[in-house]
């Protein structure tokens, strides 16, 4: 009975996590930004939220998910949200999908999917599907490695360096 009652309350809390990501989307949108918020929490409490800033930063990478990540690793000093959930109101793109998995986050929660989304104008689905069916020769911009003798460079000196920050 106790696990019933403390799921529950994790429940509410995920509740109401996500109408404060929903709240904060269509305030952005009320204030001129996308129609995206988002939260970052850890240990049940909000360590950072934001919105979607690419048109108001002219930034294309401002998406919500990505901007509450970079307050929330300043919030809590470190370049790591391990042990942290990613609250928001849409499905990540897969941008913001890669951003938390580079980050590090726990878990990903979110109301609206791609399919919504979509219906919106925001259609990221093209970009699931490319990278989940086409091979980089059919993507609509080459990908090409151009193979240097130095190309290594970077990643010989970072292997050298004995006070390197792993991540």
């Amino acid at each position: 009975m106790t696990a019933h009652i403390q799921e529950a309350g994790v429940q509410d809390l995920e509740h109401a996590w996500l109408n404060e990501a929903i709240d904060l989307a269509t305030r952005s949108v009320a204030g001129g930004g996308g129609p995206f918020g988002a939260l970052v929490v850890k240990d049940g409490l909000v360590v950072a939220s934001g919105n979607n800033q690419v048109t108001a930063t002219l930034d294309p990478t401002a998406h919500a998910e990505v901007s509450v990540m970079r307050a929330a690793c300043k919030q809590l000093g470190d370049f790591s949200l391990e042990g942290c959930v990613l609250v928001t109101s849409c499905e990540p793109c897969p941008m913001c999908l890669s951003s938390a998995l580079w980050a590090r986050i726990d878990r990903i929660v979110y109301a609206a999917d791609r399919h919504d989304a979509a219906v919106a104008g925001f259609d990221d689905r093209r970009f699931y599907e490319l990278f989940d069916k086409k091979p980089a020769s059919l993507w609509p911009m080459p990908v090409e490695q151009l193979d240097l003798p130095n190309r290594t460079a970077p990643f010989d000196a970072w292997l050298a360096k004995s006070d390197r920050v792993d991540y």
